[in-house]
């Protein structure tokens, strides 16, 4: 892996069209293992870079990755964690903090429908567009994405996975009633604690997950429901973006959510 000179203007990543051939996508549902592909195919190389959605799945995939090659091969870095060894081969990272200057022989980035947020759009479309590994580039994202992926990168392979589990809708249920190893989705930190503090109340306790808790807090709920300490997770929609829970059940405290510009359906 080489570093760019320190000169800012030197230090942007790779560009699109030198390296558009060695473009790929990985497109479907979610539970398809398609992280786990962009895992193993970035190790079979010497060198990567993979950006994630999430903070929370960032420190989930370094902690997979470092324990299969070693802490001092690959890098953490976030925009609250920051794990940098002398010389790693690899970069697991949040898509904002993806480390400029550094062009490794693979580069994947997750979560592409992103780039259609009216928030984090703007990054998410800079490094679909402009970021690129020396070898191979893979793209990773929801089927809807397939279209443009054809139109952005016209021939470039788009690959399909088949769901790892089934999905079936269960009907409406009251909190009291959820069964256990259930993740309850809500769209607002005070609606999260409210239906958190409900079911400690009535069924033991539950975990709770969102992007205000510090790093070492959220990796120490979501370990208190991964140990079986409690059964159920109270978390925002952050969660379905590749974090890989034990759940059997998922449940909307709403069905509708407030987008930035008004309500909309789920």
């Amino acid at each position: 892996m080489t570093i760019a000179p320190s000169d800012p203007a030197s230090r942007a990543a790779p560009r699109a069209g030198s390296f558009d051939r060695g473009v790929a996508a990985v497109l479907g549902p979610t539970n398809t293992g398609k992280t786990h592909h962009a895992i193993e195919r970035m190790l079979s190389f010497s060198s990567g870079v993979i950006g994630l959605p999430l903070r929370l799945l960032a420190r989930e995939v370094y902690n997979r990755v470092a324990e299969r090659i070693g802490a001092d091969n690959v890098a953490l870095v976030t925009g609250e964690e920051k794990i940098k060894p002398r010389a790693p081969r690899y970069w697991v990272a949040t898509v904002e903090a993806m480390p400029r200057g550094v062009e490794a022989e693979f580069l994947a980035i997750d979560e592409i429908q992103l780039a259609a947020d009216l928030d984090r759009g703007h990054i998410f479309t800079d490094r679909l567009l402009n970021w690129r590994g020396r070898q191979e580039t893979l793209l990773i994202g929801a089927a809807t994405m397939a279209p443009l992926v054809s139109e952005l990168f016209p021939g470039a392979p788009i690959f399909t996975r088949p769901r790892l589990s089934e999905l079936s809708f269960a009907g409406d249920k009251k909190i009291s009633r959820l069964p256990p190893r259930s993740a309850v989705v809500a769209f607002s930190a005070e609606e999260v604690y409210a239906i958190a503090e409900l079911i400690k109340r009535q069924r033991g306790g539950a975990a709770v997950v969102l992007g205000a808790l510090s790093p070492r807090t959220r990796n120490a709920q979501v370990e208190l429901y991964q140990n079986g300490d409690v059964d159920y997770i109270v978390a925002t929609d952050a969660i379905g973006m590749g974090l890989n829970l034990d759940v059997d059940h998922v449940a909307f405290a709403s069905d509708r959510k407030f987008d930035g510009l008004g309500l909309r359906p789920n």
